[in-house]
């Protein structure tokens, strides 16, 4: 990307497409050439969320397919709840990467993209050449529902429960659905009321402009889409018995903040039970949450060399 152009326009720039994927269309924004890497967001973002990594990717010697994900932007967003388990939204990316005439990608995901990525290695083994996770670590299928769990550990005043309900979500991040975007710093516990006394300002990584991307975009889709990520929890615990005790096998990748409050509840103290072929974990030191747009040159870094790793 030229220094002297924003990434509001650069990426815009792109272009983007529909791509025909497992009964929905993604919208997929492409760019470089090369290997190929696939970019999934997180909650609450969009495939935006990627756009100081595709420009370096693509200088690298990297082709990046970057959708948004099902539920979100410009792709669709079917109604039924049941359709956002991480068999389906697997499913769309394998699809994806037919349309692309391509037997596998490098799959690089952050927060709800990361564990779809982890689960797309277990489930698509074949399809997934390296997989790397950002913020939230692999973890081994526990023994009981992991909601069961969450409400015993944290109350259900901790945000995966209270994301559970649509009468009280929705009507709380979309009361503003710019304050929502803005939060310093997401109270993960407190309950919905945490979240509406909670101070609310830009970013310091996030311009004014590229704000606006994600409000105007969220103003027109609802923020359902993505919540419907949350309420598949336990569905996708009871879908992956068949999963219980594999191993991630291919060449990884975890990358987390030091201030990530993710950290407090899914610490990645034993990731490598689950990643057999770990080729770095790092913790950026000061970075929080959104890591890939608030240290951008970092999380460049890290990629780059993950893939520099990998076999030609």
């Amino acid at each position: 990307m030229n220094d002297t152009v924003d990434a509001v326009t650069a990426w815009a720039g792109l272009g983007a497409r529909q791509v025909s994927t497992n009964g929905i269309e993604l919208r997929v924004v492409e760019h470089g050439t090369g290997p190929l890497v696939v970019l999934c967001h997180g909650f609450p973002e969009l495939g935006f969320s990627w756009r100081h990594q595709v420009f370096a990717l693509a200088a690298a010697g990297y082709r990046t397919l970057t959708p948004d994900l099902r539920g979100y932007g410009g792709s669709s967003r079917p109604d039924a709840p049941a359709a956002y388990d991480l068999r389906t939204i697997s499913a769309d990316l394998v699809g994806l990467l037919d349309a692309a005439g391509a037997d596998d990608a490098v799959f690089v995901g952050h927060d709800w993209g990361a564990n779809v990525v982890w689960h797309l290695a277990l489930q698509y083994p074949d399809r997934v050449r390296a997989v790397a996770g950002l913020s939230v670590p692999p973890a081994a299928r526990p023994p009981l529902p992991p909601m069961q769990v969450l409400r015993s550990r944290f109350g259900e005043d901790f945000y995966m429960c209270w994301f559970q309900d649509p009468a009280v979500a929705e009507a709380v991040l979309e009361r503003s659905v710019r304050t929502s975007l803005s939060l310093d710093g997401w109270p993960v516990t407190g309950g919905p009321q945490a979240w509406l006394s909670a101070a609310s300002r830009r970013p310091p990584w996030l311009t004014d402009r590229e704000l606006d991307v994600f409000v105007q975009t969220f103003e027109t889709t609802g923020f359902t889409g993505g919540l419907n990520y949350y309420r598949n929890i336990d569905r996708n615990w009871a879908q992956s018995a068949e999963l219980t005790g594999l191993t991630i096998d291919q060449p990884s990748l975890f990358l987390t903040g030091s201030e990530d409050p993710v950290r407090s509840f899914m610490p990645a103290t034993r990731i490598s039970d689950m990643l057999t072929d770990l080729r770095a974990n790092i913790v950026v030191d000061g970075a929080g949450h959104w890591i890939q747009q608030e240290r951008p040159g970092d999380v460049n870094h890290a990629l780059i060399g993950f893939l520099g790793s990998l076999p030609a």
